[in-house]
């Protein structure tokens, strides 16, 4: 006999115990499996939930916060309505106290930035035009570039400037029309399969000349980031030298 689909209040009772228990494991454990009952559930039913989701932004937890990006990630796209929310609290991330969680939001950050150009050209190629909701979120992952732009050229963490770097290595591959196959292989693990040259016409928000004008911006601030070498710690000076020559 199969068991009975998931309620609301399940997912409810365990995003308050991801939420108020005392025990880490517990929240954590707690945290994924409201996950897992929220990929299993209609996406209508999904989305009635993802406010009180978003509520463990404020968790004093660390691991809470970093968990609940990873979920963010994994189910963004699942209820369009909320997903320009969900997505837009990677930017809150990025200024977090805690240096994992700063990671995470660039890495799952990178991943749905990638995943969300990929739907847009594909929307656009097969139906003509762009669903208002995939608008919204890219105007949401623009932002995101922003900010992530600013981590690369300011102090900080050098494991946090190392992914911000690979950030703007993508973005630029991404709005580069004439990509060769070695730089492509550069995108593995981040679902990127597109660049700007699958694009035919022209969308408000896929303006090919705007965004290869933003990859070369993107050149010129990596090599700010070297004529600043003097205050740039080695591993990141020899990450932008390798990426530039790599690309003469």
């Amino acid at each position: 006999m199969a068991a009975p689909p998931p309620t609301k209040d399940q997912v409810l009772s365990l995003l308050a115990a991801a939420n108020n228990h005392g025990d880490i494991s517990v929240k954590t454990t707690s945290l994924k499996q409201a996950k897992d009952l929220l990929l299993s559930i209609d996406p209508s039913l999904a989305a009635d939930l993802f406010p009180y989701l978003l509520e463990l932004q404020s968790s004093h937890q660390p691991l809470v916060r970093k968990l609940l990006i990873q979920i963010i990630e994994e189910i963004g796209f699942r209820a369009v309505q909320h997903s320009p929310t969900l997505i837009s609290s990677l930017l809150t991330f990025l200024r977090d106290t805690d240096a994992t969680v700063v990671k995470q939001s660039i890495i799952s950050g990178t991943n749905i930035f990638c995943a969300c150009f990929e739907e847009l050209i594909l929307q656009f190629q097969q139906c003509g035009k762009v669903e208002r909701w995939l608008e919204e979120i890219w105007m949401w992952m623009f932002k995101f570039k922003e900010a992530v732009f600013e981590i690369a050229l300011e102090g900080g963490s050098v494991g946090i400037k190392l992914l911000a770097l690979k950030f703007l290595e993508i973005f630029v591959l991404l709005f580069t029309s004439d990509i060769s196959d070695s730089e492509k292989s550069a995108t593995e693990g981040v679902r990127q399969a597109v660049n700007i040259s699958w694009l035919v016409g022209s969308h408000p928000a896929l303006d090919p000349m705007v965004l290869m004008t933003e990859a070369n911006r993107t050149i010129g601030i990596l090599l700010k980031l070297l004529q600043c070498a003097g205050n740039t710690p080695g591993c990141l000076t020899i990450t932008v030298v390798n990426w530039i020559n790599e690309r003469l």
